[in-house]
């Protein structure tokens, strides 16, 4: 019985911000960002949304009156939470209409929780076959203003049915994972902007994908000849490149061409919407089947890496060719509706944060089905707009 990604779906705020424009107003040459970095553009997130909002307009592409009765289960990866108590899974699970009869749970491991997420659903729904999970990625990436890490912030959600017989990847048994306490990245409980090694951040990165990889090939037999493509978890897609390049020495000159492509194919999306955390990998997995030349059968391999840290490698292969499955249009819609902020809007943007205390915010600038409107009484209030206008 295959059991895998039987659907998937994206949502982003559409403010974003022009990386050359934010090069200009740091003083910085662009293409430090657009080549060094490899990234051009970067979503700004409103303070009308968070990550319970944009994880129901990602779910809601794929939670469907046909599936929704079969989802038992909403595994929600983030390290953006908004409670140090409730899960985000449970909001989430009111917004969509889910049944009483679920599991709702948040997972936090850096940037890595949404694939424990995966994992758990696949083992889930082996056992389980008739029914389906519902795996969220969403997060907002913030590292301040004139920081480093200014030009790899952004935010958006992505979210995945697991369900037997899928349409899109069946995913393999064989799995390679790696735990090792380091910090090269965190969020204290008092901050809202993360801290980072970033150099020392890079070299774990491409350190825990060379292990899990290798470890992956030792267990299965396998090499990087059973690949047509290998994505990988993109705060900033150079990162990515950086791992590629790293095990690319052991391909034949044609299967260099070929991933290099793919690679390339599987990092459009993410230059321009920035960095998703939890979700940055299964937007590179979308942009790679939207972009890429691929058909039934091939296998692609997946990097997930949560600093801190902990990484995986594993694999699945295409159930169907990328023409049925392609969200080609869909993302060139939201790419075309996306208002573009000055760098003057976008910092007053990011300095508005919401306020700990009751407060009815003013959404009119949303055009988003989910939002967020408010606090009242310490709890967050959000809107259904297909159930209100």
């Amino acid at each position: 019985m295959q059991v895998g990604i039987d659907k998937i779906g994206f949502y982003a705020p559409s403010q974003y911000l022009d990386l050359t424009e934010l090069a200009q107003a740091r003083g910085e040459d662009p293409n430090k960002y657009l080549i060094g970095i490899g990234q051009s553009e970067q979503v700004v997130i409103p303070v009308t949304q968070d990550v319970v909002t944009m994880a129901a307009s990602a779910a809601s592409q794929v939670i469907t009156d046909d599936n929704r009765e079969k989802i038992a289960m909403v595994i929600f990866g983030t390290e953006s939470g908004i409670d140090h108590s409730k899960s985000a899974a449970m909001y989430l699970k009111r917004l969509l209409h889910l049944p009483d009869q679920i599991r709702a749970i948040e997972v936090k491991q850096a940037c890595y929780g949404a694939t424990f997420g995966v994992q758990t659903a696949k083992d889930y729904v082996k056992a389980n076959p008739e029914k389906q999970v519902l795996v969220i990625g969403a997060d907002i990436a913030r590292y301040g203003l004139n920081t480093p890490g200014e030009v790899t912030q952004g935010g958006g959600a992505v979210a995945m049915t697991i369900a037997a017989a899928p349409q899109i990847l069946a995913l393999d048994d064989a799995t390679s994972f790696r735990s090792e306490d380091i910090m090269d990245f965190w969020r204290p409980l008092y901050r809202t902007e993360a801290l980072v090694d970033g150099r020392y951040s890079e070299n774990i990165y491409v350190d825990f994908f060379q292990a899990v990889f290798h470890d992956y090939c030792k267990t299965t037999g396998r090499t990087i000849a059973d690949f047509a493509a290998l994505t990988y978890h993109l705060p900033f897609t150079k990162m990515g490149l950086k791992g590629l390049r790293s095990v690319l020495p052991e391909a034949s000159d044609t299967q260099q061409t070929r991933l290099k492509a793919n690679f390339e194919a599987s990092r459009v999306y993410n230059r321009r919407v920035g960095n998703l955390y939890t979700g940055s990998l299964y937007l590179s997995l979308m942009s790679l089947l939207a972009n890429a030349a691929l058909a039934t059968g091939d296998r692609i391999g997946l990097f997930s890496y949560g600093s801190g840290a902990e990484g995986e490698f594993y694999s699945g292969t295409l159930v169907q060719s990328t023409p049925a499955l392609a969200a080609k249009q869909q993302f060139d819609a939201y790419f075309k509706k996306r208002t573009k902020l000055s760098v003057a809007e976008y910092e007053s943007c990011f300095k508005r944060q919401l306020p700990n205390h009751d407060v009815l915010l003013d959404t009119k600038a949303d055009d988003a089905r989910f939002v967020l409107t408010g606090i009242k009484h310490d709890q967050r209030q959000y809107v259904d707009r297909s159930h209100t206008e």
